[in-house]
């Protein structure tokens, strides 16, 4: 099993990116794949999580309506696009999978998610 992030990288505030998580070992089908990040000296923070059987997402009050999370079945892909990017944005990216289904109370619970990916650095610039 296996979780590949990419798609960091240095982009100017206001600016977008899009990251990838791809999936082998497993079929995102009958998974959730959420997205984290962890700033330097910060705890890890859930951004958003996709159901990838029924495509329900969830996302953090701090990035709704900036950030979007998809999947890409066919190929076993889990995107977040991340638009309006402030300097605070700043970390680590993560995807990680879970095989417990998503709630809304839940879906950010790190502790449900069994595999990492190993992090894509954001960099965002004022």
């Amino acid at each position: 099993v296996q979780l590949v992030e990419s798609g960091g990288g240095l982009v100017q505030a206001g600016g977008s990116l899009r990251l990838s998580c791809a999936a082998s070992g497993f079929t995102i089908d009958d998974r959730a794949i959420g997205w984290f990040r962890q700033a330097p000296g910060k705890e890890r923070e859930g951004l958003s999580c996709i159901d990838g059987s029924d495509g329900s997402t969830y996302y953090a009050s701090s990035v709704k309506g900036r950030f979007t999370t998809s999947s890409d079945n066919a190929i076993n892909t889990v995107y977040l696009q991340m638009n309006s990017l402030k300097p605070e944005d700043t970390a680590v990216y993560y995807c990680a999978a879970r095989l417990s289904m998503p709630g809304t109370g839940n879906w950010d619970d790190e502790g449900e998610y069994t595999y990492w990916g190993q992090g894509t650095q954001v960099t965002v610039s004022s």
